[in-house]
């Protein structure tokens, strides 16, 4: 995908063409939301399918291997697919990994609560199709959406066991922490002090559940927030990398290369393109 936000319905159309298609289990470089309003879904996702009649919603992060195939039901089919990309909402993202990381698919009631979901993509649609489409707005939209969808979700949260609450409540407060810092040139020892644990144990936890290490999970973030700058600011690229905490342009340049394959000027001319 090479635009920074899409919408769109798969509707009862869709199902023969998708089913027909050759839908290997794949992973993409975008995060997706699926909310699925009528029909039926059956999702493969962390080597386990699962099939899910509607409403239901499911999120795929960014990397994460994955397939999808809608089918029909009493003949209809209706689904919402959100894709955006990590730096759309950066301040969303990673939390959004740690809600879902092991629970990607949530069977919904067909509540208010719901309803307005469904309210909010079609608002978003809505403004995607304006001549000149407000994406501060739609920013807004998707968080909201987000944090119905999390509301309802934490009604429906399975028992976990003891040990997976402790690491999944460590991670979180992990990426609060990052989420507070991460504009500092700090390394994985401040985190382990301020989380009252070891280096080795945040990094196994953190691999238990990311497979990333934290100074990967602390470079993403601050690879993120530096897309995020280059979009929407005229800072200079030694600007936004002083403000993440590089204090050298060059060091700054080759890291953001080694992790996205572009230097940081070409990736705001990509995308000063895309939007124009």
């Amino acid at each position: 995908m090479i635009e920074t936000f899409k919408i769109f319905q798969l509707s009862s159309e869709d199902v023969e063409s998708i089913q027909a298609s050759e839908n290997e289990p794949h992973t993409h470089d975008y995060e997706e939301l699926l909310i699925g309003v009528e029909g039926r879904l059956e999702h493969f996702i962390d080597f386990e399918s699962t099939k899910m009649d509607a409403p239901f919603v499911s999120f795929v992060t960014k990397g994460k291997v994955h397939r999808v195939i809608p089918y029909l039901k009493d003949g209809r089919c209706n689904i919402w697919a959100v894709r955006f990309r990590s730096e759309f909402i950066p301040e969303t993202t990673f939390q959004l990994y740690a809600y879902y990381h092991n629970n990607a698919n949530i069977p919904l009631p067909s509540n208010r609560c719901f309803q307005r979901m469904e309210t909010i993509c079609e608002l978003m649609q809505e403004e995607t199709r304006e001549r000149n489409p407000d994406y501060s707005i739609i920013r807004h939209l998707l968080s909201a959406l987000f944090t119905m969808v999390e509301a309802e979700r934490k009604k429906l949260e399975p028992d976990q066991s003891q040990l997976v609450k402790t690491q999944s409540s460590t991670f979180k407060t992990f990426l609060l922490t990052l989420e507070e810092n991460f504009r500092r040139p700090e390394g994985v020892e401040f985190y382990a002090e301020k989380l009252f644990m070891s280096s080795r144990n945040l990094n196994i936890i953190c691999h238990n559940i990311m497979q990333l290490s934290v100074s990967e999970l602390i470079e993403t973030r601050k690879l993120i927030e530096a897309k995020n700058l280059l979009m929407t600011t005229d800072k200079t690229i030694a600007e936004i990398g002083f403000e993440l905490g590089y204090n050298e342009k060059s060091y700054f340049t080759s890291v953001f290369k080694r992790k996205s394959g572009m230097t940081p000027s070409e990736f705001r001319k990509e995308m000063q393109q895309l939007i124009s």
